[in-house]
């Protein structure tokens, strides 16, 4: 069974941080991170949704809910995606809009081609 520190060690790996540098970008310290990735603490689910914010991946991956990482490799996707979250709803629901027109053009485009 793959656990909550596993995937968290992997989610850090792929973002090639250190345990130190993912502290610091949650406000904690480095053994925290290391009890977490043993397994030896739980954090609590507002860290575990910094932690899954900070990786570009979700928390339901790293609770083990979803069966693969969903990370945000390109920087400038992971940036956008960190400003959209920090909207209002409305705000989202605008953005959410305008992407999904667009995406469905897009997959027109395709389709008929």
């Amino acid at each position: 069974m793959v656990t909550f520190g596993k995937r968290l060690r992997e989610a850090r790996e792929a973002k090639n941080l250190s345990q130190q540098d993912l502290a610091k970008l949650i406000g904690s310290v480095h053994t925290v991170i290391g009890r977490y990735e043993r397994d030896e603490m739980k954090p609590s689910i507002d860290v575990v949704k910094r932690l899954a914010d900070e990786l570009g991946t979700t928390v339901g991956y790293l609770i083990g809910e979803a069966k693969e990482a969903q990370f945000l490799k390109d920087p400038t996707m992971l940036k956008r995606f960190q400003e959209i979250d920090q909207l209002t709803e409305k705000d989202k629901e605008c953005v959410f809009s305008l992407l999904d027109a667009y995406l469905a053009k897009s997959k027109l485009q395709a389709f008929l081609k």
